[in-house]
């Protein structure tokens, strides 16, 4: 019997178009992808090339035109809006370009308000809030609000954020788009620690630094997926370290707003 873990995600000729003034832009153009579970995969191309489109779709925050979308073995592409949603709520985790953080409250409390929300009791919230403060190397800046952290510890706190419900998938989009090159780095660090924990994570970001942290590395060109090999990024194979078999190969996603209060 194969070693190999399952299938979590299981993209079929999706295809997303839009309609401008006077032609039709085609966003997403046959695309298929299998992702397996506990994996590391990015999707690297071009600004335009059809990459948040796609993240978009999985998450069912827009809807293909063509193809269909399973996830833990649920074809959540026929999903209704609420059944959507409540899907997101229960299996998806989100870390932002732009952090996302609520400005009025503590690195703490925006944590503590992902599991309020999801219905846990107040000391499952503070010793779960503590956990991931902790697993992402913030316990010492759990009381400060987002103006008073830099933005690599803001990223963090929007990482511990998306883990408070324990999905078992995550999609980030651009998490280093707002950040230098070393603290970008040290996120993606981060995310391939949670990804060793069983997460799958799919992100969508320019950053080279992806390709020392990342299972997967696919290209995107004109809403098509490309071969991989082709390009001018290439797929790359790192063994894992559980299994030796297992290949590690935008309109922007946007968090809420909220108004910003001076200090």
């Amino acid at each position: 019997m194969s070693n190999l873990p399952k299938d979590f995600i299981r993209i079929n000729n999706v295809s997303r178009r839009f309609q401008s003034a006077d032609s039709e832009v085609v966003a997403l153009n046959n695309v298929s992808l299998d992702i397996p579970q506990g994996q590391f995969t990015a999707i690297v191309g071009r600004s335009g090339s059809g990459k948040t489109t796609l993240l978009n779709i999985i998450a069912g925050l827009d809807t293909a035109d063509e193809g269909s979308v399973d996830i833990d073995g649920q074809q959540v592409s026929n999903y209704s809006d609420r059944q959507q949603t409540e899907f997101r709520r229960r299996t998806i985790g989100f870390v932002f370009q732009s952090f996302g953080l609520l400005p009025l409250l503590s690195a703490a409390e925006n944590i503590d308000l992902s599991l309020r929300i999801a219905g846990a009791g107040m000391r499952d919230r503070q010793q779960r809030t503590s956990e991931l403060l902790d697993q992402v190397g913030l316990s010492h800046r759990s009381d400060h609000r987002p103006y008073e952290l830099s933005g690599g510890e803001q990223q963090r706190v929007a990482v511990a954020r998306a883990l408070a419900n324990n999905p078992p998938l995550l999609i980030a989009d651009e998490p280093t788009g707002e950040l230098d090159s070393t603290t970008g780095a040290q996120i993606f660090s981060l995310l391939r620690s949670v990804a060793d924990s069983g997460v799958t994570i799919l992100t969508a970001t320019h950053d080279p630094f992806v390709m020392e942290h990342v299972d997967v590395v696919r290209e995107m060109s004109d809403g098509r997926l490309l071969p991989q090999g082709e390009g001018i990024v290439t797929s790359r194979i790192i063994p894992d370290k559980k299994d030796k078999s297992i290949p590690r190969q935008r309109t922007a996603l946007r968090p809420p707003t909220v108004p910003r209060r001076a200090p």
